[in-house]
């Protein structure tokens, strides 16, 4: 079940929708950090043992990601190129504590929030293309199913790796932020705007 505090709504689909190519070069881009990010904290955090493996292969699995949606991107004469990040992600990780271990365990939430949100609005626009662009629609209904398990890879991890504090209350905390973010952040036709 997906922690989120905020839902999206029908006027964000609409922007969505009309900006298709831009949010497909969009969702390269973003499977691209997050195996980035994935790797970020197998390096950062080699005391744990139990994120090695289950990190490596999201990395893995980001990375096919990236290269399934760059051969999207192909297929559909969209070129690859640089994107203006939107804010969404600098804006959330001010929520992340300065010092250790309070640090990784805040950087583990909202990885798993970040995935979250991914997956909620993935959701919503495979259904929002199943009539229109089935192909579009089968890949968002893929990547979401993979979020979803994303999501909970980083709220279990982050229970194994800080036993002594209260996970789930944290994980409350930062998704009320990240709500807050997404409220008061612009309303870009971008999967996290």
């Amino acid at each position: 079940m997906l922690v989120l505090r905020s839902r999206t709504d029908g006027e964000w689909i609409e922007r969505a929708l009309a900006h298709r190519a831009a949010l497909l070069l969009e969702q390269a881009h973003l499977e691209r950090k997050a195996a980035s990010a994935a790797l970020t904290f197998m390096f950062t955090y080699q005391e744990f043992a139990a994120i090695q493996q289950p990190l490596s292969e999201l990395a893995r699995e980001e990375l096919e990601h990236y290269e399934a949606v760059l051969g999207e991107l192909r297929r559909r004469g969209i070129p690859f190129t640089r994107q203006v990040p939107c804010g969404y992600f600098n804006r959330l990780h001010r929520v992340i504590r300065a010092r250790e271990p309070e640090r990784g365990l805040d950087a583990m939430l909202v990885s798993a929030l970040i995935e979250a949100r991914s997956c909620e609005r993935m959701r919503l626009l495979a259904g929002a293309l199943a009539g229109t662009d089935p192909d579009a629609a089968a890949l968002y209904r893929t990547l979401t199913v993979s979020e979803a398990r994303h999501h909970a890879l980083y709220v279990r991890l982050a229970a194994e790796c800080y036993p002594d504090h209260d996970v789930p209350a944290r994980l409350a905390e930062i998704a009320e932020y990240e709500a807050e973010v997404l409220a008061q952040g612009p309303r870009a036709p971008r999967l996290h705007g």
